[in-house]
């Protein structure tokens, strides 16, 4: 079937497109601050606006305790036609340190071909990208090939916090053949992927306390504990010198990288200096024993986020302070539990403490690893649709980020995921100037009008 009169409709509808993903760009849904629920609810009101506008007849807002979830449907009636469930989020993250930023992180522009904006890749550039697609076939044919169910969240910049019971809730009308997420990167500019892993998430906070207020260095130091002395004394103790975390059973239910996954992953074309150079770091350093991406893809990690305590402001104070606090967090991969693990840091951090000092230790959120078997019809389907635009082979690679509510669908409706992401590595997620290729905006797009089109029944 000749599809003439969609390529036609996403070249005339480009602009706007564009234009469209501006305005959704341009609303502050930072879901982590409070200031900005209602900022969030007008994002999640634009969205399920815009879906009824491109012709989605069945667009849902469903309120939570945190923020709101769309959701929305256009099914073709077909036994045939295969089912798939999107999945994106529109909540973004704060875009501090301000200064940082070449532009206003919510005004988005276009620099060198490139879209700046807090979210521009992360997730909502993405997500959007398959939307226009549905609008194109929408538009021309009334209907897509397929059945697609989506949901848009959010809060999975706060851990999905009340998705997974919205899940499970609505299970049967989320059923479906696979999940489709459109929210992790392409191996390299220009090297379209597939990511059929995710490392799982377990996040701490740790306090120590010492003496019940700040003391004078002068007539205290040296008799007392001092709290940050203390933290990073246990910090400091948390990896061995081959950059093994030295935390008791850590590695207990690591799954090993099959020798046929090493060889995978030494034969994809990464640059390492290049990477080097992206870090912006003196050098690379992790586990001894293996390489950078299965360091970064199949080995767990445990890292301190942010470490504070004690006098911080311009000048000196001579202060013993009371308490000191540190965030870790540990990336675990298949088949580690994020709970078993947090126990097990939670333990060995009141193991580590000196008897001098009082520790607590709260646990965050967290999610497991997911791993996908990359032999079934609906990968195959997104493989031949990435190699189809991109005119050339798709690549197989695993992530080392997390998005917990992957887990959830897998677990709830027993179905494989689809990973795949058009951003690239140095977009700069999370950070000042995040960023989204133009170009990987409009090849999103088409993909998607792509794997369409091969899931159609014949």
């Amino acid at each position: 079937m000749s599809d003439a009169d969609i390529q036609n409709y996403l070249e005339t509808e480009a602009d706007d497109f564009l234009e469209e993903l501006f305005e959704l760009l341009s609303i502050p849904s930072i879901s982590t601050d409070e200031a900005y629920a209602g900022e969030v609810e007008r994002c999640a009101e634009w969205l399920a606006d815009h879906l009824r506008e491109i012709g989605v007849e069945t667009v849902e807002i469903h309120s939570t305790d945190g923020h709101p979830i769309v959701y929305a449907e256009t099914l073709t009636g077909s036994e045939e036609a295969p089912t798939l469930l999107l999945y994106g989020h529109y909540d973004v993250q704060p875009p501090e340190p301000l200064d940082e930023w070449k532009s206003p992180p919510f005004e988005p522009e276009v620099r060198d071909g490139k879209i700046f904006a807090r979210g521009a890749t992360d997730d909502k550039g993405q997500f959007f990208a398959h939307l226009k697609s549905v609008e194109a076939w929408l538009a021309t044919r009334g209907e897509l090939p397929v059945n697609l169910k989506m949901v848009i969240e959010g809060e999975e910049e706060v851990g999905s916090e009340h998705l997974t019971e919205w899940v499970e809730d609505h299970s049967d009308k989320l059923a479906a053949d696979a999940l489709l997420i459109s929210d992790s990167s392409m191996f390299a500019p220009g090297i379209p992927s597939i990511t059929y892993g995710l490392r799982g998430l377990a996040y701490l906070e740790i306090s120590v306390r010492g003496p019940d207020h700040d003391l004078h260095s002068g007539l205290f130091g040296g008799a007392v504990p001092n709290p940050i002395n203390e933290l990073a004394r246990i910090i400091s103790q948390l990896h061995d010198d081959d950059g093994r975390v030295t935390v008791p059973g850590f590695y207990d239910d690591v799954r090993p990288i099959e020798p046929e996954e090493r060889e995978d992953f030494a034969e994809l074309p990464f640059d390492e200096e290049a990477f080097f150079v992206e870090t912006g770091a003196p050098a690379l350093k992790g586990e001894k024993g293996f390489s950078t991406l299965e360091r970064l893809w199949a080995r767990p990690t445990l890292d301190c986020n942010g470490i504070w305590g004690g006098y911080t402001a311009p000048g000196a104070k001579t202060v013993l302070p009371s308490t000191a606090h540190a965030k870790l967090s540990c990336r675990l991969v298949p088949d580690q539990d994020a709970d078993v693990i947090a126990d097990k840091v939670e333990k060995w951090l009141r193991e580590l403490a000196d008897e001098a000092v009082e520790v607590d230790v709260s646990v965050h959120h967290g999610g497991p690893p997911v791993i996908t078997d990359r032999d079934n019809p609906i990968v195959d389907a997104a493989t031949r649709a990435l190699s189809k635009v991109w005119d050339r082979d798709a690549v197989f690679t695993r992530g080392g980020g997390t998005i917990p509510i992957v887990a959830t669908f897998s677990r709830v409706l027993e179905i494989p995921t689809v990973l795949m992401g058009f951003g690239l590595e140095d977009d700069r997620l999370h950070s000042p100037n995040e960023k989204f290729n133009v170009e990987n905006f409009y090849a999103g797009i088409r993909v998607s009008h792509q794997l369409w089109q091969e899931l159609a029944p014949s």
